[in-house]
């Protein structure tokens, strides 16, 4: 009896010398979780929803450990206010994948956090009730797939049928109905699993209008759609919905990749390829297509990639065999691919230096609208000007704030900066020698092309699509109605056009200028161009009618143009993989860069140079810079770059952490780690 005593005395000295502390992760711009004690009466697991009290203020947070602390005089723990029943808990699997975000990107935890958590992170719960559940329960309904889709559906079915983490590239021509042939696997899973949830990833918002009234016509439900442009109080209960497992699919941009899913059993990334994917501002720098495949792998489910122009890493790896390979090779309802033609603009040049479109594009634009047809104008340059120069003494147009010329918006009447956003009223009078009307608008941008088609084409109904003009779902939705409608003849557009869209009539596509993907210098130059042309290529003749499609170039001769022309993809890619293995650059490499940025110049140049005196000396590692960025003024900032270039096999991020960690930054410095860099302005 004794020894009972004795037992149960000890234990409650050791229950008393202890205190219960859950680790909470708040959304903010943190690296770490902090401690707050856990009161006697509240039951906390991983995941679960708290609020505290944090820099003087009550902020929600996420319960990210559990832990028991000794009881000390230096031990002052805040206790948690309460726990937010109202919300879901985290998954365990998505505090996994924000940790592996956080770590592989080098962004600080609280900020991967917030991306996704932070619409939450200020909501009024007090009796809230979210709205009726957005595609609880779609019916698919069935059309008939060619054979081609049939067998593709079939073989994807094999790899989505079993529970279980593969990759899957979906490689199809444009035009080919690879939308249908995941529209029929999402389809199956749903049937296969009540409770499954699907994720679709989308580039560009632009494609997304199109997109719902597909899925809507497929399943007779709208999917729940997530971008920016979504309201927050929408958001809110989407987020809550998907959360609760109550919506079955998601349609969104990149950041979507970042809602808590109850049972994600799919993930479908469309037009992978796409830039638009990477996040290069903000909090956290990812690549989401990257981090999506991630996702699936922690929770050990399919992810489809979906491309007409798949990326040079996502082919290396198919032909490797880490992703299963399904290819569509013909258009769906037996179109055929568009005739593409070069034009060679040294020998055939605009008719006069004012002009901007060849004599050839023009015939067809005249012929297409005889036959009410649709013709595509593309140029990826907004605006109707990127210079603009003095006559009389040669003054440039530049930013005050930015080391980037004005460019001419002549809708808006107005120079603007597609960097800070700064914008002044197209002046009369050049700023620097004040002589009157010497202004001179240089180069083309998509307004430019405009005025040129109404100069000779006045009776045509013509349409720019740029995201300055189309700058709202509103103004989109109207636009992409008027050309599915016909009621336009000619559209000139930038990469917004450029994908994903169906337009039946459309059979003809001029492209101002082939060469000028080629401009930016950077390892991805070519592959981006060859790309975008061809997913540009790809909107001109998808029904009946046969495609045209003129290439504007100064350079006929590249690799680039020389392979769309002969629609040779594999050899092309065989060129860009062998020259990237040789250079050892990514998926042969590793890439990382350092942006280092401040408004006072030499501080800035004297933090580099340290920077760079302390780098360290690895073998197979390169460390290039400190460079002034071709981009070297930014709203004031001065800038710097870094570029660290290592082999495969190196832990690039260790490698940075141990570099950085020799250094103190000053306050005046922003730096930003950009691990796989896909700009490098």
């Amino acid at each position: 009896m004794q020894e009972i005593v004795k037992t149960q005395a000890k234990n409650q000295n050791s229950s008393s010398s202890s205190v219960k502390t859950a680790d909470i992760l708040l959304p903010l711009m943190l690296n770490k979780s902090y401690s707050y004690q856990i009161t006697d009466n509240m039951d906390l697991k991983l995941g679960d929803i708290v609020k505290v009290n944090f820099a003087n203020k009550d902020v929600m947070g996420v319960v990210w450990d559990i832990s028991e602390k000794k009881k000390n005089a230096e031990l002052k723990l805040k206790p948690i206010i309460e726990k937010i029943t109202e919300i879901p808990s985290f998954p365990s699997n998505m505090i996994k994948f924000i940790n592996w975000v956080s770590k592989y990107s080098m962004s600080p935890l609280g900020m991967v956090l917030k991306m996704s958590f932070g619409v939450m992170a200020k909501a009024k719960l007090v009796n809230k009730k979210t709205k009726k559940p957005i595609c609880e329960n779609p019916r698919y309904r069935e059309i008939k797939l060619s054979d081609a889709q049939n067998l593709a559906v079939f073989e994807l079915t094999q790899t989505t049928g079993v529970n279980g983490y593969q990759t899957c590239l979906l490689d199809g021509v444009t035009g080919s109905g690879k939308t249908e042939v995941y529209f029929k696997i999402l389809a199956n899973i749903i049937e296969q699993n009540k409770d499954a949830q699907i994720l679709v990833l989308l580039p560009e918002i632009a494609l997304l209008q199109q997109f719902v009234t597909r899925f809507e016509e497929r399943f007779g439900e709208k999917p729940a759609v997530w971008h920016s442009g979504v309201t927050p109080a929408k958001k809110r209960d989407t987020w809550l919905l998907v959360a609760k497992g109550k919506i079955k699919v998601v349609v969104g941009a990149r950041s979507a990749l970042f809602l808590p899913f109850k049972n994600l059993k799919l993930i479908i990334v469309d037009e992978e390829h796409d830039k638009s994917y990477k996040q290069e501002e903000g909090g956290c720098i990812y690549h989401a297509r990257d981090m999506a495949i991630v996702r699936a792998k922690i929770e050990n489910f399919p992810i489809i990639l979906a491309s007409a122009t798949p990326a040079l890493e996502t082919m290396v790896n198919a032909r490797a065999g880490k992703y299963k390979h399904i290819v569509l090779k013909g258009r769906y309802g037996g179109a055929a691919m568009p005739k593409i033609s070069v034009i060679d603009m040294k020998k055939n040049p605009p008719a006069t230096r004012s002009c901007f479109l060849t004599d050839k594009v023009k015939e067809k634009l005249v012929e297409n609208l005889k036959n009410k047809e649709q013709s595509l104008l593309f140029l990826n340059r907004r605006g109707y000007a990127p210079l603009t120069i003095c006559r009389n003494c040669g003054h440039r147009l530049e930013c005050p704030t930015c080391s980037a010329w004005l460019v001419k918006h002549k809708k808006y009447k107005q120079l603007q900066c597609h960097h800070c956003g700064f914008g002044i009223k197209t002046p009369n009078i050049c700023p620097e020698c004040e002589e009157q009307d010497t202004l001179a608008f240089c180069g083309p941008g998509v307004e430019r092309i405009e005025e040129e088609v109404r100069d000779f084409l006045p009776d045509a109904n013509s349409l720019i699509l740029s995201s300055d003009i189309t700058n709202s779902e509103k103004k989109l939705k109207e636009a992409l109605d008027k050309i599915s409608n016909q009621e336009i003849d000619i559209i000139i557009g930038t990469q917004l056009i450029a994908k994903g869209h169906h337009f039946p009539k459309l059979t003809f596509v001029g492209i101002v200028d082939a060469d000028l993907g080629l401009e930016s210098g950077d390892l991805r130059a070519a592959e981006s161009s060859y790309q975008i042309i061809q997913q540009v290529a790809g909107r001109a003749g998808r029904e009946k009618e046969l495609g045209q499609v003129y290439l504007q170039s100064y350079m006929p001769n590249t690799p680039v143009i020389k392979s769309i022309i002969a629609g040779n993809r594999d050899e092309f890619l065989q060129i860009e993989i062998n020259a990237r293995k040789m250079a050892k650059m990514p998926p042969f490499g590793r890439l990382a860069s350092l942006i280092i940025a401040s408004p006072k110049e030499k501080l800035l140049d004297d933090f580099c140079n340290y920077l760079a005196s302390v780098a360290p000396r690895y073998e197979k590692t390169v460390i290039l810079g400190p460079a002034i960025a071709p981009m070297a003024i930014i709203r004031n900032n001065h800038r710097r770059r870094f570029l660290i270039k290592t082999d495969k096999n190196i832990n690039i991020q260790t490698l940075i952490l141990n570099w950085l960690a020799r250094v103190k930054k000053p306050s005046q410095i922003k730096l930003k780690i950009d691990i796989d860099p896909y700009s490098f302005f």
